[in-house]
C-alpha cells in the first residue's frame, strides 16, 4: 500500500447533524477541545462558539452556516463540518452531506426524534452517507437513552446499535458502560477513568452485549459465524463486524453523553475514527479515485463570501491534486479556472496550504465562474461529478431600496448572497417595481435581510413575508396553434407553432415532435426558451408555474421573416394559451407540523390544526403530527403560546405543494 492510501485511511470527512437545539454545535465545540485545536471552550449561549462565527449566528444562538474545520484524534486527521439545525438552512445540510463520508447525528435523550431530525436522516440515506448517534443531554430531567433508540428504529426505519449503557440517570449521570469492551468510563473532577463495570449493572450490561452481538451477527457473516460456533467475539472482532455494517449503512451505533457536562466525547470520537469511513471506504471505483497519481475530479459545493479575501470556493477532492496558481476545467460550464490560493478552514480562520489532495475539504481563492455542484477537473481528462438538487423557495418578501445608492447596494449584495445560497430567489414584481426575494422560511428570509444591511449596509424597507404558490394544470390541451406576424417596413417577424400541453411529474419538460423540417432545426430552442419564459408567470395569478410537459407538433416558418426571436415570442404566447385551456389550477407550499404540548391541552391543539386547514395524520405520546398549508402558520408560535400557557412548542419543516381549494383560490387571485 503507497503512502498516500495509508494516509487516507486515516482520513475521516464528517458533518455533525440534528434538529434545532439538540447540542450540535456544542458537541462540536467540545470534538475541537478534546482534539487540541481549540483551548478553551466555546459555549453558544454565550456567542463564543468557534463553530458560529456570524454575527446573525452568535445574536440567535444558531447555527446558520456550515463552518468546517480540522482536527486530529488517535492519530487521525478529522474533517469536520458542523451543519445547521433549523429547516430554514437544510440547503446547508443538502451540500454538505454530498461531500461528507460519514455523519453524526445527535439527538436530544428527552425529545428524541424531531421533524428536522428526521429530515437531516433522509438527506443523509440519498447520499449513502453512514452514521453514528450521539444521545445528547443525558443529564437532563426526563432524559430517556432507550427510548431514544426506539424512536430511532421507529421513525428512522434503522438498525440502532446500542453500543454504549449510562452510569446513571439525569443529575446523577457519571459515565457510561462500553458494551464491547465491557469497561466503565467514569467522568469526575479528575476527568475520564477507565474502571470495572458497577456491579449493578454487571447484569444488564451482559444482557444487553449479547443482543448487540446478536443484532450485528445478523448482519455480518463473519460474525454469524463466530457466533453460531457458540464463541464469544472479543472486542477488536466485534469492532470490525460494527464498522462493516456501519460502512454498509445497515447499521447505526449509538452513544450517550452530555456535552455541555463534557461527559461522552472521547468515546464518540473512539466511534468515529473505528466506525465511520475513510475516503476509501466510500464508493470505491464508484464515487471515489483515490490515489494522487490519478487526474483529478473535485465538487465545488459551497460558496462563501470572505471580507478580507473575497469570494471562497468550498471543494472536495475526490481524485488527483489540486495545485496552487494550476489552470483547472470546469468540466460543467466547458471555462478554464486558475487556481489561486487554496486554504484548510478552521471556522472563519484559515491556513494557507500550497496543494490539496485526494480526500481534503479545501476552500479555494480565485475561481470567478464556479458555482455550486460544479466540477473541476483536468482539461485531458474530462469528468462530471453527480451534483445536488435544491428545493425551491416557498415564502417571499418584497424590498423597497430607501435611495439610488441603496439600490446599488442592493444589487451588489443580492448578486453576492445569490452565489453563496442556492435555495435564495430573486425576482423583480413588474406591477409594484419592488424586488421580491425569496427563501426557505421567515427565519432564512429575516437572516439575509439582516446581512444585505449588516455587510453591504443596504437600507432598505421590507414587506410583510408571502407565500410562494406556484400554477400548474390538470387538463390536457391539444393542438394548441398561434401564428406571430408582424410587419412595419423592411423585414418582418412570422412565426407559427402547433403544441400541446399536458401535466407531468418534473416541473417542466419539452418534446420535439416536429418532422419534415416544418420548422428549421435551428428554430425549436427558440420555442422551447419562449414556453420556459411563460412558465414564470402563470395565467391565474402570475406565479411560476410547475409541473408541464410541451409538446411540439407543428409549425410554419418564412424564409426571410422568420427569426430566432419570432418564434420565441410565438413558443411563449402559444403556452399561455394552451395552459388556459388545460384546466390552470393553484399550487401552495403545505408544512409538516409538529406540536408538543401537554396532554390536557390536545384538544384545543388539534381544534386550532384543524381551523387551519390542517390535516392531523397521527396522535401520540410525544405531541400531534400534521400537514397545515403554509399560509395558515403565519402568527402561529403566538397563538399556540396563548392556547397552552406557553408550555407547548412546535416545528415546521416543507412537505410539499398542494391545490388550493377553490375558493380559497378565487380570493388569492382576486388580491393579486
Amino acid at each position: 500500500m503507497t503512502a498516500t492510501f495509508l494516509d487516507l485511511v486515516k482520513v475521516r470527512n464528517i458533518g455533525i447533524m440534528a434538529h434545532i437545539d439538540a447540542g450540535k454545535t456544542t458537541t462540536a465545540e467540545r470534538i475541537l477541545f478534546y482534539t487540541g485545536v481549540s483551548h478553551r471552550i466555546g459555549e453558544v449561549h454565550d456567542g463564543t462558539a468557534a463553530l458560529d462565527f456570524m454575527k446573525q449566528e452568535r445574536d440567535r444562538g444558531i447555527t446558520i452556516t456550515s463552518a468546517a474545520t480540522t482536527c486530529h484524534w488517535d492519530g487521525h486527521t478529522l474533517n469536520l463540518i458542523d451543519t445547521p439545525g433549523h429547516v430554514d438552512f437544510t440547503v446547508e445540510v443538502e451540500r454538505c452531506l454530498r461531500v461528507l463520508d460519514g455523519a453524526v447525528a445527535v439527538f436530544d435523550a428527552v425529545a428524541g426524534v424531531e421533524p428536522q431530525s428526521e429530515t437531516v436522516w433522509r438527506q443523509a440515506d440519498r447520499y449513502g452517507v453512514p452514521r453514528v448517534c450521539f444521545v445528547n443531554k443525558m443529564d437532563r430531567a426526563g432524559a430517556d437513552l432507550h427510548r431514544c433508540v426506539a424512536m430511532i428504529a421507529d421513525r428512522l426505519g434503522a438498525v440502532p446499535l446500542l453500543v454504549q449503557l449510562p452510569i446513571g440517570a439525569e443529575g446523577g449521570f457519571t459515565g457510561v458502560v462500553d458494551l464491547v469492551a465491557m469497561r466503565a468510563r467514569v467522568w469526575s473532577g479528575d476527568g475520564l477513568s477507565v474502571r470495572d463495570v458497577p456491579s449493578a449493572l454487571v447484569e444488564e450490561a451482559r444482557r444487553r452485549r449479547g443482543r448487540l452481538v446478536e443484532t450485528v451477527a445478523e448482519l455480518d457473516e463473519p460474525l454469524m459465524a463466530l457466533y453460531l460456533e457458540g464463541a464469544e467475539p472479543s472486542a477488536e472482532q466485534l469492532h470490525a463486524a460494527i464498522r462493516r455494517v456501519t460502512l454498509a449503512s445497515a447499521a447505526t451505533p449509538v452513544f450517550c453523553g452530555s456535552a455541555f457536562k463534557n461527559k461522552g466525547v472521547q468515546p464518540l470520537l473512539d466511534g468515529v475514527v473505528r466506525y465511520l469511513p475513510s475516503p476509501l471506504d466510500v464508493g470505491a471505483g464508484q464515487r471515489e479515485r483515490p490515489p494522487e497519481d490519478e487526474p483529478l475530479a473535485a465538487l465545488a459545493f459551497k460558496i462563501m463570501s470572505d471580507r478580507h479575501l473575497g469570494r471562497l470556493t468550498f471543494v472536495r477532492i475526490y481524485s488527483g491534486r489540486l495545485e496552487s496558481g494550476a489552470t483547472v476545467l470546469n468540466s460543467v460550464k466547458g471555462r478554464r479556472e486558475r487556481i489561486g490560493k487554496l486554504y484548510r478552514m478552521h471556522a472563519n480562520a484559515r491556513e494557507e496550504i500550497a496543494s490539496a489532495g485526494a480526500g481534503d475539504i479545501v476552500a479555494v481563492m480565485g475561481l470567478k465562474r464556479t458555482t455550486t455542484g460544479e466540477t473541476l477537473c483536468e482539461e485531458s481528462h474530462p469528468v462530471v461529478l453527480e451534483s445536488m438538487d435544491f428545493p425551491a423557495p416557498v415564502i417571499e418578501v418584497a424590498v423597497e431600496p430607501r435611495s439610488t445608492g441603496d439600490q446599488e447596494r442592493l444589487a451588489a449584495a443580492i448578486a453576492r448572497l445569490a452565489e453563496e445560497d442556492p435555495s435564495f430567489s430573486v425576482h423583480g414584481d413588474a406591477q409594484t417595481g419592488q424586488t421580491v426575494l425569496g427563501g426557505m422560511g421567515e427565519l432564512h428570509l429575516e437572516v439575509l435581510v439582516d446581512r444585505m444591511k449588516e455587510e453591504f449596509g443596504v437600507e432598505a424597507n421590507v414587506g410583510r413575508p408571502r407565500v410562494a404558490y406556484r400554477e400548474t394544470i390538470r387538463g390536457r390541451a391539444e393542438k394548441v396553434g398561434y401564428k406571430h406576424r408582424k410587419q412595419s417596413g423592411g423585414r418582418g417577424q412570422y412565426a407559427k407553432v402547433i403544441v400541446s400541453v399536458e401535466p407531468c411529474d418534473v416541473p417542466y419538460e419539452f418534446v420535439n415532435r416536429v418532422t419534415g423540417g416544418r420548422i428549421p432545426r435551428e428554430f425549436i430552442p427558440s420555442v422551447d426558451a419562449g414556453c420556459q419564459d411563460a412558465m414564470r408567470s402563470g395565467v391565474l395569478a402570475g406565479f411560476e408555474m410547475t409541473g408541464v410537459r410541451v409538446t411540439l407538433l407543428d409549425g410554419d416558418f418564412h424564409p426571410v421573416d422568420s427569426s430566432e426571436t419570432a418564434f420565441r415570442i410565438a413558443g411563449s404566447l402559444v403556452f399561455q394559451d394552451a395552459v388556459r385551456r388545460a384546466a390552470p389550477v393553484l399550487l401552495e407550499p403545505v408544512m409538516a407540523v409538529e406540536v408538543g404540548t401537554p396532554e390536557e391541552y390536545l384538544g384545543e391543539v388539534i381544534g386550532d390544526l384543524n381551523a387551519r386547514r390542517g390535516r392531523v395524520e397521527s396522535i401520540g405520546g410525544d405531541g400531534v403530527r400534521a400537514r397545515v398549508p403554509l399560509s395558515e402558520m403565519f402568527g402561529y408560535v403566538g397563538d399556540l403560546r396563548s392556547a397552552t400557557s406557553g408550555r407547548a412548542v412546535f416545528s415546521m419543516r416543507f412537505d410539499s405543494y398542494a391545490e388550493v381549494p377553490r375558493a380559497r383560490a378565487e380570493e388569492i387571485i382576486k388580491a393579486v
